[in-house]
């Protein structure tokens, strides 16, 4: 139980053409497919953010800090 074999795959997708219709599947398929690469692009930018705000705030912390006055 649990198995999907080729023969339920196709029962499923001959009633989702019946369903949606040839030109409703590809944009689902083409929305999908934009979904991923958005959700890759945000990973990865994820990924590359926390250098850029170490860098950052180097700077600023470096900027920030007091000054000893000299007596």
């Amino acid at each position: 139980m649990g198995n999907i074999g080729p023969g339920e795959l196709l029962i499923i997708g001959l009633i989702a053409l019946l369903l949606f219709g040839a030109g409703r599947i590809a944009d689902i398929g083409k929305g999908l497919g934009q979904g991923i690469a958005n959700f890759k692009k945000g990973l990865r930018e994820a990924d590359e953010e926390p250098e850029k705000k170490t860098e950052k705030t180097e700077k600023v912390e470096a900027k920030s800090e007091p000054k000893e006055k000299e007596a």
